[in-house]
């Protein structure tokens, strides 16, 4: 009978802590919930060509010229040909490309945090960043197994002003928290990457390692320590609203169209200001690559108002 009392106090403690365990889960929230309640989600939205005929010749190329872009990829050695993929295509095209990697490679030239941890590995990147922007004001932070297309990103933050806190990107919901997907790229105006850094010192409201009951993913730990400065996730969307980050890769993004919107399934699909694909093999990205900046139907001229090139030295096509 002591046998059963015991085994029963035992299933009560058990129970006790379980349900103690799963109150927090539920309830936890790693910011102040007031600060949650003050900010309206909004989106970003990409200027409309009838915007740009507002602008005059010199505006545009003033507005051009600052709009500069320093590429955060993080990699690592065992990603190797992903690695090498966005070496040899997208990452051409930004102002500055600096490769983040967990170690040092034999391969490929990068800067090596020596870190494995992926989130303290991000911040450090973050952190280098900042201190080796230059001039340089925004701030795109990607996986090598994310295509991107830099143009398209100058174009959504053209007219935007950098020492504003813009964070922006695929703006997800979990739970209370809002954030921007890793896997699609996040973008960062300077004043957000610098009250980030800030933040970063405080290891109440910013820990290096993490102090939750379980592991946050650096894309949701990156926008818990945004909400600190008062910066939040914002969706990058066309001047009709559409999308213009993707973690999916665009054969993926056709075939939803195709079920979703049979009978217009290009302009269900995708923007034609696409910021960025995921989920592709390394010989798609490079067929992306050729349909994006090598097919050019002959004689044809987009008459487009901005020509957006990288920095001189950049190899890109």
């Amino acid at each position: 009978m002591l046998s059963d009392g015991g085994s029963f106090m035992k299933g009560m403690i058990l129970g006790g802590v379980f349900y103690l365990v799963l109150s927090l889960l539920t309830s936890y929230s790693p910011v102040n919930e007031s600060s949650a309640d003050d900010h309206h989600h909004h989106h970003v939205k990409a200027a409309s060509k009838d915007e740009l005929k507002h602008f005059s010749g010199s505006q545009l190329q003033e507005l051009k010229d600052q709009v500069q872009v320093y590429c955060i990829i993080m990699v690592e050695p065992k990603i190797l040909v992903y690695w090498a993929t966005a070496l040899d295509t997208w990452s051409k095209h930004c102002d500055k490309a600096e490769f983040y990697s967990s170690e040092t490679s034999k391969a490929l030239e990068s800067v090596d945090l020596n870190e494995k941890d992926n989130w303290a590995r991000l911040r450090k990147a973050l952190k280098h960043a900042y201190d080796n922007a230059g001039d340089l004001r925004w701030f795109f932070v990607a996986q090598p197994t994310t295509f991107a297309i830099i143009e398209n990103l100058k174009y959504l933050v053209l007219s935007k002003d950098p020492d504003e806190p813009f964070y922006l990107g695929k703006a997800v919901k979990s739970g209370e928290l809002e954030y921007v997907a890793y896997d699609s790229g996040i973008v960062l105006s300077y004043e957000a990457l610098k009250r980030l850094v800030h933040v970063f010192q405080d290891e109440d409201k910013c820990p290096e390692r993490g102090r939750a009951l379980w592991k946050l993913s650096e894309d949701k730990q990156l926008a818990v320590c945004l909400k600190y400065t008062g910066v939040f996730a914002e969706n990058g969307e066309d001047a009709h609203g559409k999308s213009l980050f993707s973690s999916k890769s665009v054969d993926s993004l056709i075939k939803d169209s195709m079920n979703n919107n049979p009978n217009d399934v290009v302009e269900g699909c995708c923007s034609d200001l696409a910021v960025t694909f995921s989920g592709m093999s390394p010989n798609q990205m490079q067929v992306l690559m050729y349909g994006v900046y090598r097919l050019r139907p002959y004689g044809h001229d987009f008459h487009d108002l901005l020509t957006f090139y990288p920095m001189e030295g950049s190899d890109n096509d």
